[in-house]
């Protein structure tokens, strides 16, 4: 029991502490924010005190405007009526001033009272003693105004001379001081309309500018369908053209061969001269079939290796057969045909994975097989449509395999048909495969691999919204980077956007 009574006195005493903790922050605050309100007030006085002191010499400088004016009467009128018209003056200037600082002086309390919301004892003591200041400096005004007065009365006419002058230069300060304030008026003014002018023609330039990208995404629009339609002509072109200088590179070297007598070594020069300068041809021509296939959007990088290696055969072909044909000739044994390139270094590597596959899941699975020279050499696997799933998940379980990473997904448009391609890596054996699967276009379906591999979501999602490819299986198949009543599927070659100003 008395652990249990130490335990709530113990408490207790906690609690005091914080509350104590928290008054003395609140005490704090109060006091921070007491001499901030003091503070403000301070500077609200000092701002008023300027004010009243600058609307006095406002009052002074149009009552010396005043007098100057009614010396100026003065002068027509008698000396006898003079005096008394100059002490009535002096009454009425008085009486107006007395008036100004009254009025002053009672703006001031209003003001002071609309500041001091939650004030406190000492605004009436400031209050008070900002009136009496206002009423003293109206005094003194009024003092000084009616000794003026009367120096200039002893002085008589021989001083309205230098009254007047002094009446004149006021006037003139007077001038020069509404002057200065209408030019500062006038500043600010072309400084606000300067500022709004540079804004407009900010947002003239932007609209401009705006206008002018629209102009050229409708002409690279435009530049686009018309290079489309004459694309696939332009293909057929250069690869006809192509074609037919190889035909007839192959032509004349038959012919100079079989003119040239064999036996010479220098012909045998010639000849490997000749051989290597048909296959550099062709490999050029077959370059520049690639890149007129390229810019026209026709093919993929796999395509573009395989018409390289068409290309590279036929040279060769019609290589051999000039050598035959000059070999003919001469009498002499035919040459050995051109040297085959260098295989891959990832041959062997292919070739374990179709040996694998092969001796697990049979020889039909496979559609095909090659090395993409296009992308580092990578082995490539080509599944058929119903063997896609399988051939991927013995890829990934296999022991000897091991592709336990998916490292990319994607969906392209070919055209004639849809491809899915899937680019693997094993950690363990610190190899890559590339599996691949062909599909209808018009109905592209194949299985989902997000239960392989997690990473095949939203690449997936991203195919689906694009290329409209469905991956049965998939846990939630749905548009990913477009709305979901979007129409069509932006990387189809035949898309058509249903807003044409989209």
């Amino acid at each position: 029991m008395s652990e249990e009574k130490d335990l709530e006195q113990l408490k207790r005493e906690a609690a005091e502490k914080a509350k104590e903790a928290a008054r003395k922050r609140l005490a704090e605050k109060q006091a921070v924010k007491a001499k901030k309100e003091d503070e403000s007030k301070e500077e609200n006085i000092d701002i008023a005190k300027a004010k009243a002191a600058a609307a006095a010499k406002a009052k002074a400088a149009a009552l010396a405007k005043q007098k100057a004016k009614q010396q100026a009467e003065e002068e027509a009128a008698s000396d006898e009526g003079s005096e008394p018209s100059e002490e009535a003056d002096l009454d009425l200037a008085k009486q107006k001033a007395a008036a100004a600082a009254k009025a002053k002086a009672a703006a001031l309390a209003k003001q002071k009272a609309a500041e001091s919301a939650f004030g406190d004892s000492s605004e009436a003591d400031d209050k008070a003693t900002a009136k009496a200041k206002a009423a003293a400096a109206a005094k003194a005004k009024a003092a000084a105004l009616a000794k003026q007065k009367a120096a200039e009365s002893a002085s008589g006419d021989s001083s309205e001379s230098e009254n007047k002058a002094t009446a004149k230069a006021k006037a003139a300060a007077a001038a020069k001081a509404k002057a200065a304030a209408l030019a500062k008026q006038k500043a600010a003014e072309a400084a606000s309309g300067g500022s709004s002018e540079a804004d407009d023609k900010a947002t003239a330039k932007a609209k401009a500018a705006a206008a002018a990208k629209a102009k050229a995404a409708a002409l690279a629009k435009q530049k686009a369908a018309e290079a489309g339609s004459a694309g696939d002509d332009d293909l057929a072109k250069a690869k006809a053209k192509a074609v037919a200088a190889a035909k007839a590179k192959a032509a004349a070297l038959a012919k100079q061969k079989a003119a040239e007598k064999a036996g010479a070594a220098s012909d045998d020069d010639d000849l490997a001269k000749a051989k290597a300068k048909a296959v550099a041809a062709a490999k050029a021509k077959a370059a520049a079939a690639a890149k007129a296939k390229a810019a026209a959007g026709g093919g993929g990088s796999d395509d573009l290796a395989k018409e390289k290696a068409k290309a590279i055969a036929v040279a060769k072909a019609k290589a051999a057969a000039a050598a035959r044909a000059k070999a003919a000739a001469g009498g002499a044994a035919p040459e050995e045909e051109v040297e085959e390139a260098t295989p891959s270094p990832n041959q062997k590597y292919l070739d374990k994975y179709v040996k694998v596959i092969t001796e697990h899941l049979g020889g039909d699975v496979l559609e095909d097989s090659y090395i993409n020279t296009l992308s580092k050499d990578v082995p490539t696997l080509v599944a058929k449509a119903d063997t896609y799933f399988k051939v991927a998940q013995f890829l990934k379980f296999n022991e000897q395999l091991g592709f336990d990473y998916l490292s990319e997904l994607h969906g392209t448009d070919f055209q004639t048909h849809m491809e899915v391609y899937v680019h693997l890596y094993s950690y363990k054996n610190r190899q890559s495969v590339a599996l691949k699967v062909k599909l209808d276009r018009d109905e592209p379906i194949t299985s989902s691999l997000q239960p392989l591999w997690e990473g095949a979501n939203w690449p997936e999602r991203e195919a689906y919204d694009l290329l409209g490819i469905i991956f049965t299986g998939h846990p939630n198949l749905t548009r990913i980077l477009l709305p979901d009543d979007w129409v069509g599927y932006p990387l189809r070659k035949d898309y058509e956007p249903f807003d044409v100003e989209v």
